[in-house]
C-alpha cells in the first residue's frame, strides 16, 4: 500500500496521535499555516506504521492546497514537533533528509537497529586456521561436492562466511538447505570450542519447535559425540530475551547480555523492527549472529522488513571471494553472487540459497512458487487451468461464500483427522493427523476468511464426528477442537501460535491438549486460555514457520489489497506435496501481479554508521544486473491480514 492510497480503517489511533501532535505543535507557539500540514503528517505517519510502514515519505502524498515537498518539509520543521535526523532532541515525529518522516520510536528502533547490524558486521573473527577450517568443510559437505561437481556449494560457502564474520544472513526458500547448513556450521563451532554456548530461536513456538526437530533430523552424518553436543532446546525470543512480569521488557538488553557465543535465529523474516533491535542488542559483542529466512516471504505483522532490507546485497568483494576460495577449495572465478537489490553494507555476509532440494524447479510446487516469486500472473493462470501436475489444484471460486466443492475439498482435507478422533487415537497420532493439511485464508472476517471457515469446517466436523460428549450448540467446546492461542501467556507458558487439540480427561472433563517438552503433553482447562480460535484455518501469516503436507488457500471473492504475491508464495510453499488454490481468476492474478514493498530507511542509517551515505570503494563481485522479477521479489512484504 503507498502512503497516499486509501488508509483503511481510519484507525481512531492515528487521528488521536495527530491532533495530540497539533496541540503540542500550538503549545510551542507554532505558526498557523504549519498546523494543518502537521495534522496531515502526524496522522498518515501513524496509519502508515499501524499498516506495517516504519515511516512515511512525504513526497509521495498529496498534500491539502496542492503544497510542494520542499513547502510541507519547511512547515513541518516549523511545527516545532518534528525533529531532524541530525538533531531529532525528544519531538514526537522525525523528517530526514530524504523526506522520510518517522514516530520518534521507529525512528529510535531504526537507528539503533543499523548500529547494532553495523557493529556486527565490522567484528572480524580472529585466528582462523584456514586450513583445519578447510579440512572440517571438505569433510562436512562431501556428499554435496558429489552432486555439485565443479559448481561451487553456497552451503559450504555460507559457512566459511560464517566462520570468519560476527553476522551471516541466509535466505532461502523452504528445501534450499537452509537446516542442513546450519548443522554444519555448528558442527564446525562446536569442534573449534567444545563449550561454545549456542542458542536456537525463532519468533514462533512453532517455528522454534520444527527448528529444533529439523537440526536433530539432518545431524545424522555428524560423528556421535558431536551431535550429542548440538543444543537440545529451542527458544521463542521473548522467551530468550526473558519477558519482564506485568511489561513489554526483556531482562536480557544492552547493560545486560546473552550469555551466549552464538545465536541462530530461524524464520527471520518474522522479525519486526522493535524485536529485531531489541534481540540483537541483546547479543555480547564476540558473539556471532545467523540470521536466516526467506526474503520471498511474508515480513512480520508489525512494523518493518528487516529481513528483506538486510538481505538485499549478496555481493561479496574480491577480498572475501578469495579468501572463501581458499576455505572452500572452489574456483574464485566461480563464485559468483546474486546481483544486489540494493547495495548495502551488508555486502560480504549475506547468502542466498536458489536451489532446491525438496521439490525441482518443474514439479508442481516449485513451478507455481517460480510463477508466483517472478510476478507472472497469465503464465500461472495459464499453467493452473491446464491441470497437468496433479500436486497442484486451482478451484475457480469467486463466490462470495465458498461453492459445495469448495467446502467438499475443505473438509476432505480434515477427514483423516476427524477418523482419528471417532477412533481414539492417542494425541501423538492425534497431532500428527492435524499438522498433514492446513486451511489458510488472506482475511480473518467473511465466509471466505478464517471466521466463516472456521465455522463451517466446525459444524461439519462436529455433525460428522457426533461425539457422545460434544455439548451441542451451548458450548463452543467439544471433543477435537483444535484451538490456535493468539496471545502469549507466560504463566501457563503458552505462546502466540501455539496449537491444542479438546479430549476429555479420565472425568469427563474436556481440556485442552498441548505438546510440551520430551515428547509428553499437558492439560489445560478451557477457561484458562488466553486469547485463542478454532484453527481448521488460519490467516497466512500463522502459517509461517510451519510446513504441511497439504495446503489450502482460500482467496476472497473480490481482488483485495491484502492478497499480494508475498502471501501465495507464503502460503504455497507450506506444502510439502499438494496445494488447493480456491479463488477467481482475477483475485489470483492480481495477487502475483502485485508486490509491495515496506517504507524504510534502514539501508540508509547502515550507510550513515559507515561514516558515508556510500558504500565503501571496495571492488563487488555480482554478475550482470538481475531480472525485474527477481528485483521485485527481493525486497517483498507483508500484505496479510492482522
Amino acid at each position: 500500500m503507498t502512503p497516499d492510497a486509501e488508509i483503511a480503517p481510519a484507525h481512531w489511533l492515528a487521528q488521536g496521535f495527530a491532533e495530540r501532535a497539533v496541540a503540542w505543535s500550538r503549545g510551542r507557539a507554532a505558526p498557523e499555516t504549519a498546523l494543518d500540514v502537521l495534522r496531515e503528517a502526524a496522522y498518515r505517519t501513524s496509519a502508515a506504521t499501524a499498516s506495517g510502514h516504519v515511516c512515511l515519505h512525504i513526497g509521495d502524498v498529496t498534500w491539502p492546497g496542492g503544497l510542494d515537498e520542499a513547502t510541507v518539509r519547511a512547515r513541518l520543521l516549523e511545527s516545532q514537533v518534528v525533529g531532524t535526523a541530525d538533531a531529532p532532541a525528544n519531538l514526537p515525529l522525525i523528517l530526514d533528509d530524504d523526506g522520510r518522516l518517522y514516530l520518534h520510536r521507529y525512528f529510535d528502533y531504526e537507528r539503533r537497529l543499523a548500529q547494532r547490524l553495523m557493529q556486527l558486521a565490522a567484528a572480524q573473527v580472529q585466528n582462523v586456521s584456514d586450513e583445519a577450517l578447510r579440512a572440517r568443510l571438505d569433510d562436512l559437505f562431501a556428499a554435496n561436492r558429489q552432486r555439485l561437481g565443479e559448481r561451487p556449494d553456497w552451503q559450504k560457502i555460507a559457512v566459511a562466511l560464517a566462520m570468519l564474520r560476527r553476522l551471516t544472513v541466509i535466505s532461502g526458500g523452504p528445501g534450499t538447505g537452509k537446516t542442513t547448513t546450519v548443522v554444519n556450521l555448528l558442527a564446525c563451532l562446536l569442534e573449534e570450542n567444545r563449550e561454545c554456548r549456542i542458542a536456537l530461536a525463532a519468533p514462533t513456538g512453532k517455528a522454534a519447535a520444527r527448528m529444533l526437530d529439523a537440526i536433530r533430523a539432518r545431524a545424522a552424518h555428524l560423528p556421535p559425540e558431536l551431535a550429542a553436543r548440538l543444543p537440545g532446546e529451542s527458544f521463542t525470543i521473548h522467551r530468550l530475551l526473558g519477558v519482564m512480569p506485568g511489561s513489554d521488557a526483556f531482562r536480557h538488553r544492552a547493560d545486560n547480555p546473552l550469555p551466549i557465543d552464538v545465536l541462530v535465529v530461524d524464520e527471520a523474516s518474522m522479525l519486526d523492527l522493535a524485536l529485531a533491535t531489541r534481540l540483537l542488542e541483546a547479543v555480547p559483542d564476540a558473539a556471532r549472529v545467523i540470521l536466516l529466512g526467506d526474503k520471498d516471504q511474508l515480513s512480520a505483522v508489525e512494523a518493518g522488513a528487516v529481513f528483506s532490507e538486510i538481505c538485499a546485497d549478496p555481493s561479496m568483494s574480491i577480498g572475501t571471494r578469495e579468501r572463501v576460495a581458499t576455505l572452500t577449495g572452489t574456483h574464485a572465478a566461480r563464485i559468483l553472487p546474486a546481483s544486489p537489490v540494493e547495495p548495502t553494507p551488508l555486502h560480504d555476509g549475506v547468502v542466498w540459497f536458489s536451489e532446491n532440494f525438496r521439490f525441482a524447479t518443474d514439479s508442481g510446487i516449485g513451478r507455481l512458487a517460480s510463477l508466483v516469486n517472478a510476478g507472472e500472473a497469465e503464465q500461472a493462470l495459464t499453467w493452473l487451468r491446464s491441470g497437468e501436475d496433479s500436486s497442484v489444484t486451482w478451484l475457480d471460486d469467486g463466490n462470495r461464500s465458498p461453492t459445495a466443492t469448495t467446502m467438499a475439498c475443505a473438509q476432505q482435507g480434515y477427514a483423516a483427522y476427524r477418523d482419528a478422533v471417532q477412533s481414539g487415537a492417542d494425541l501423538v497420532e492425534l497431532f500428527a493427523a492435524f499438522g498433514r493439511f492446513r486451511g489458510l485464508c488472506a482475511e480473518r472476517e467473511g465466509a471466505r476468511g478464517v471466521a466463516g471457515m472456521n465455522e463451517a469446517l466446525s459444524d461439519w466436523f462436529r455433525a460428522t464426528l457426533d461425539h457422545p460428549l460434544d455439548p451441542g450448540s451451548r458450548s463452543p467446546w467439544y471433543p477435537g477442537r483444535p484451538v490456535m492461542v493468539l496471545r502469549n501467556d507466560y504463566v501457563l507458558k503458552l505462546f502466540n501460535g501455539d496449537i491444542g487439540i479438546v479430549l476429555a480427561n479420565d472425568d469427563g472433563d474436556l481440556m485442552v491438549h498441548f505438546p510440551d517438552a520430551g515428547g509428553t503433553f499437558r492439560a489445560i482447562a478451557p477457561a484458562r486460555l488466553p486469547e485463542h480460535d478454532t484453527a481448521f484455518a488460519t490467516t497466512v501469516h500463522k502459517a509461517q514457520g510451519s510446513e504441511f503436507d497439504a495446503v489450502m488457500l482460500m482467496l476472497p471473492s473480490k481482488a483485495s489489497r491484502v492478497v499480494t504475491r508475498e502471501l501465495i508464495y507464503t502460503a504455497v510453499t507450506r506444502a510439502r506435496a499438494y496445494v488447493v488454490i480456491a479463488s477467481d481468476a482475477n483475485s489470483l492474478a492480481e495477487g502475483v501481479a502485485s508486490a509491495t514493498a515496506r517504507h524504510s530507511g534502514l539501508i540508509e542509517r547502515m550507510r550513515e554508521f559507515t561514516g558515508t551515505n556510500s558504500l565503501s570503494t571496495c571492488t563487488l563481485i555480482t554478475p550482470p544486473p538481475a531480472t525485474a522479477s527477481s528485483a521485485r521479489s527481493a525486497l517483498a512484504s507483508s500484505g496479510d491480514s492482522r
